[in-house]
């Protein structure tokens, strides 16, 4: 009987953490996508815009809020959604299993180091469901950039006309369903050392905000956003080259003939363009990270603690 129990406290936490995950993404998204989209115009067309500012206000002017900084909305959230749903709750079946093995009683006496291995560990589940959605993503967010420079030729008209239901469709009948997974290499290279560094900062921000006599649990809203900002700006710090690397393979691989791989394309940028290259766009990411990633934090860790009491 005590056996099943703990099976389905296990399944219970699982489940929690799923549902914690899909709240946090929705959170994450909403509050970032706009300078998500910056970002991805900057690394996929440098030459089309000065700064990130100039690529803010242009595309703002040009095409508006909805069409224009909120493109790519939809498959932003179903990434968001599926990574940070399988994310988190691969996270916190990782942190059991690190704990069984290191004989830790609860994975609360976890050190921040067994916490960062656990994030790596649940990025490479939460890598398989992002990819193809993250594709559909870039491309929307850089289709007009990439109208104007002649890689597509999608169906005839405005750029509003094309969604991500025709971006997906046309990536299956020209590409098959391998062509959703175009990029994989640099995403599993960005997610699963970021996630190390995600996870770690967060861990280690939860601990110096904790107050005295008082869990990581119990610190508050402004904490935990500060928490899960420093978690963000750190995991950009260190993967934003992938990242870069990232979207132009999963952009440029729509040009007829084009089938660029992570390595080549890293050693292209650098060679080509300079270092600098691979960190265009860090600046109006590192100002979506912050709020976007806690955001993310503050709704999971709302979500898992009403769910909790809930349940218990």
């Amino acid at each position: 009987m005590s056996e099943l129990k703990i099976e389905t406290s296990h399944h219970m936490d699982a489940a929690i953490d799923f549902v914690g995950g899909v709240a946090g993404g929705t959170a994450s998204v909403y509050v970032g996508q706009p300078l998500d989209t910056v970002k991805v115009k900057l690394q996929t067309f440098p030459t089309f815009y000065r700064h990130g500012l100039h690529c803010f206000v242009k595309t703002l002017r040009e095409d508006g809020i909805y069409r224009g900084l909120y493109a790519g909305t939809l498959p932003a959230l179903a990434a968001n959604i599926a990574e940070n749903a399988v994310l988190f709750m691969a996270y916190g079946i990782c942190q059991k299993a690190i704990a069984t093995i290191v004989h830790k009683n609860s994975i609360e006496d976890l050190s921040v180091t067994q916490n960062a291995l656990s994030g790596s560990c649940a990025a490479v589940f939460s890598t398989m469901v992002l990819c193809p959605t993250e594709l559909v993503k870039c491309r929307l967010q850089a289709m007009k950039e990439m109208k104007e420079s002649g890689q597509v030729n999608m169906t005839s008209g405005r750029n509003s006309h094309v969604g991500p239901w025709s971006v997906t469709r046309q990536i299956l009948r020209e590409e098959g369903p391998r062509g959703l997974f175009k990029g994989l290499t640099p995403t599993f290279m960005r997610e699963v050392p970021g996630y190390f560094f995600f996870f770690g900062a967060y861990e280690v921000s939860r601990e110096l905000l904790r107050p005295p006599g008082k869990s990581k649990d119990e610190i508050g809203i402004v904490r935990t956003v500060i928490s899960g900002g420093m978690g963000g700006v750190s995991m950009w710090l260190v993967v934003f080259p992938a990242d870069v690397v990232k979207s132009r393979v999963q952009v440029q691989c729509q040009s007829v003939g084009e089938h660029p791989s992570f390595l080549p394309t890293l050693l292209k940028i650098a060679r080509t363009e300079g270092v600098g290259a691979l960190y265009r766009g860090l600046g109006p990411n590192l100002l979506r990270a912050f709020p976007a990633t806690g955001a993310l934090f503050v709704s999971y860790e709302w979500t898992k603690k009403t769910l909790t009491s809930l349940t218990s």
